[in-house]
């Protein structure tokens, strides 16, 4: 089926289909830029397909790059700012082969027609070609249909189609989750029955999948599906094992849903991927730490956070992220039950989880604390109470106001007025801070060494006046610091 449609392409993209009909080769645009464009969203990167073989397709630009077993062509466009089209990919014509490891085709061998080419593809919504020169949209399979529809369907045979790559499994559930599609009948009964050879995929693979489904919109509604059509168990099968572990009574999910709420706040909040993997771990370990209380009269997890940290490192590994993520995520998921409660802790224990998490990290710990309420099934992200924590861990963070601001100290003070350590010094440093306070430029020093030449042979009782002066302007200074941070946070 063909019908005539006009898209806005860009010139970067048109001028490679250009350059290649020019040499009497055949140029479309494939897949999922052609199914952004029906959709009118803007393609996070763009396809070509062509008869054109990689040497041909080479000889036939400037700047490309051909290091794949697929035959794909990058045709790269450096002087152009926007990501997605720095690199136009450019792939001849596949024939259909036999996948027999389920990864990777046992051979590849390149044809001459567009049609063989769109039937090896996943899904309908990505069998599709365009034509830029005549503006003729190619879907041999009803993929515009299946868009309007919002449905996602295999190309053919579905078991054939997942057989063949068993990734597309959880590129189908990761499809859905960012395009908002639900998955066809017999392409979900297909992806229940083939679930096992994921098994046969690298997890490398598995990992670049898993990030983007995280990174998507809808993240819960993508594993819940993995989890309903027997995916989940083949790569975080430790999370199956929340689902029916009910919770305290601060709690309305079992631990497994609530593990999945709180990843989904994170990605409501359009928060990052290390953020998002704390949030869907987090709680983790609270099946094998759950104990009953008769004192209390419910449940209780205690060391669920040390446990899951260690477990959170263990499966992050196994899915081959990198040490960087791993650290930053394991550090969060053992940090996450943090005493908050601003009534009964001080400044000193704000600033031990600080250094627990370390400075980078205290502001995505808050986070994580925001998307475990919500979790919960609170619905008020910010009570008083972790407002005024959060106040707190922005005092906590902050420089202090004292002498130790100033680009002169004591040492330096004495070598330049040949004072011995005293009264005399400690004067001398408050009055200069309180003029720094005044008017911060005077903070050098070259202005400090003079004035403190100056101070230091004052007689003894007013330069002691001075330097209390300096004291209470520095105390008034620190209480309206202070009391503007307590008012950003609307705490007392």
């Amino acid at each position: 089926m063909s019908n005539t449609l006009k898209f806005k392409v860009p010139k970067e993209v048109s001028r490679v289909t250009e350059e290649l009909e020019k040499a009497d080769f055949e140029a479309y645009l494939v897949g999922g830029c052609v199914r952004d464009l029906l959709r009118e969203k803007v393609p996070k990167d763009w396809d070509i397909a062509t008869n054109a073989k990689p040497d041909e397709i080479v000889e036939l630009f400037d700047d490309t790059f051909y290091n794949n077993e697929f035959g794909t062509v990058g045709v790269v466009n450096e002087q152009v700012e926007d990501e997605s089209l720095k690199v136009i990919q450019v792939t001849p014509y596949r024939l259909e082969s036999s996948y027999t490891d389920a990864r990777h085709p046992d051979s590849v061998e390149f044809g001459n027609s567009l049609e063989v080419d769109l039937k090896r593809r996943d899904f309908t919504v990505n069998a599709l070609a365009y034509s830029v020169s005549q503006g003729h949209l190619i879907d041999l399979y009803k993929g515009q249909d299946d868009i309007k529809d919002r449905i996602l369907r295999a190309v053919g045979k579905s078991d054939e189609r997942f057989e063949e790559d068993a990734l597309r499994i959880l590129r189908a559930i990761r499809l859905s989750a960012e395009l908002s599609f639900s998955i066809e009948r017999e392409t979900e009964e297909a992806i229940k029955r083939t679930a096992s050879t994921l098994e046969k995929i690298s997890m490398e693979r598995i990992r670049d999948e898993l990030s983007r489904i995280l990174m998507s919109k809808r993240p819960m509604e993508g594993l819940l599906s993995a989890q309903r059509l027997g995916v989940l168990k083949h790569f975080i099968p430790d999370l199956e094992r929340g689902i029916g572990v009910n919770q305290n009574q601060a709690h309305k999910y079992d631990v497994y849903e609530h593990n999945l709420r709180t990843l989904q706040h994170a990605a409501d909040k359009d928060w990052s991927l290390d953020l998002r993997l704390a949030a869907l771990f987090h709680d983790i370990s609270k099946p094998e730490t759950r104990r009953r209380s008769e004192e209390k009269n419910d449940w209780t997890f205690h060391g669920h956070d040390v446990v899951g940290a260690r477990l959170t490192r263990k499966i992050l590994i196994g899915l081959k992220y990198s040490k960087k993520t791993v650290d930053a995520v394991v550090k969060l998921v053992r940090w996450h039950m943090f005493f908050s409660d601003p009534e009964k802790i001080t400044l000193s224990a704000v600033r031990r989880i600080i250094g627990n998490v370390g400075e980078e990290s205290i502001w995505f710990l808050m986070d994580l604390r925001v998307c475990d309420r919500v979790g919960t099934g609170r619905p008020k992200e910010n009570p008083y109470r972790f407002r005024k924590y959060k106040s707190m861990v922005e005092e906590a963070l902050r420089d202090p106001i004292s002498v130790g601001m100033l680009k002169i100290d004591g040492n330096s003070l004495m070598k330049i007025t040949n004072e011995k350590s005293g009264p005399k010094i400690g004067y001398t440093l408050h009055a200069l801070l309180e003029e720094v306070l005044e008017d911060p430029t005077l903070n050098t020093k070259e202005y400090l060494e003079k004035q403190g030449k100056v101070l230091i042979v004052l007689p003894m009782a007013e330069l002691k006046s001075l330097g209390e002066k300096g004291k209470v302007k520095k105390d008034t200074e620190e209480e309206k610091k202070v009391k503007e941070i307590r008012g950003r946070y609307w705490v007392q």
